[in-house]
């Protein structure tokens, strides 16, 4: 069964919505569960998890009720102030929602790289952790050893690191981007979202170059801590949903039990899903 762990909705014409921008001509329409069913269904995806893609509480709101109308969305990765006043309160009531299955900051575009880890914050990791909601972690290389020091002092909280934390295919070496992922191979209660490869890739980029991604995400991690997500319809903008999903299958060259882990029974326990429901 592949559970798609990692997609997003927007309408373009909502108050709210900001990103994306018209010259990202690929991607800037709507995009809503009918489009979403036209491409995961014919390669087989049962459910998916739908991830905030503006830092805003209309936007979460907004999905929360896709999720409550689309039996296809099993879940909602949501965005909360992590530093507002009322953060506990907010990240309370949301909790409550049965779609909610996590939150997700926008890391990678705050200018300061050690956020995460800073005092204002610790109190809304705090509510998170009480309300057993997962933290899915936007970052790039440079964040990561903040968001190690965070997990080092939470094992109770629920990490997943999005995207492999943007390997740097596009740019050169990606040496340093491995030596800053690898700390997590210690950390059980972290895991990673094998997804946006290939926006982070030149359009020529070498197939063994992105193999050599892949085997390091499952050196650190191992099968049962990383999980398939198209990143759709961001992927778009590089690929497409059915060649991506067909791409990861053949980089991770797994045995039939952990790639079943990785393509969809890893987003089912991480999220707290329940399996009956993705396969009615």
């Amino acid at each position: 069964m592949i559970i798609d762990a990692h997609q997003h909705f927007w309408r373009i014409g909502l108050p709210h919505c900001e990103w994306p921008t018209p010259d990202l001509a690929a991607i800037h329409r709507d995009f809503d569960p009918a489009d979403l069913l036209a491409v995961a269904r014919p390669v087989g995806v049962r459910g998916c998890i739908a991830v905030q893609s503006q830092p805003n509480d209309a936007d979460t709101d907004w999905l929360l009720s896709v999720a409550a109308s689309e039996p296809f969305v099993l879940g909602v990765l949501g965005w909360a102030d992590l530093a507002a006043a009322d953060s506990g309160t907010r990240i309370a009531d949301l909790a409550r929602h049965p779609g909610l299955v996590g939150l997700r900051p926008m890391l990678q575009s705050l200018a300061d790289d050690a956020w995460i880890a800073s005092p204002e914050v610790a109190p809304a990791l705090d509510a998170m952790e009480a309300c057993d909601l997962a933290f899915d972690a936007l970052v790039h290389a440079r964040h990561l050893p903040h968001l190690l020091d965070v997990c080092d002092r939470r094992p109770g909280l629920r990490v997943v690191i999005d995207h492999g934390a943007k390997p740097p295919l596009a740019t050169g070496s990606i040496d340093g981007w491995k030596a800053a992922i690898a700390p997590f191979a210690d950390l059980p209660y972290v895991h990673c979202k094998l997804s946006g490869l290939l926006t982070e890739a030149a359009p020529d980029q070498a197939e063994t170059d992105f193999r050599n991604v892949v085997d390091h995400l499952m050196a650190v991690f191992g099968a049962e801590r990383l999980m398939w997500g198209s990143d759709w319809p961001v992927v778009n903008l590089a690929g497409d949903y059915g060649g991506w999903l067909t791409q990861a299958q053949s980089w991770t060259e797994l045995a039939e039990e952990d790639r079943e882990a990785v393509f969809g029974g890893n987003a089912l326990r991480f999220y707290r899903l329940d399996a009956d429901v993705a396969l009615s």
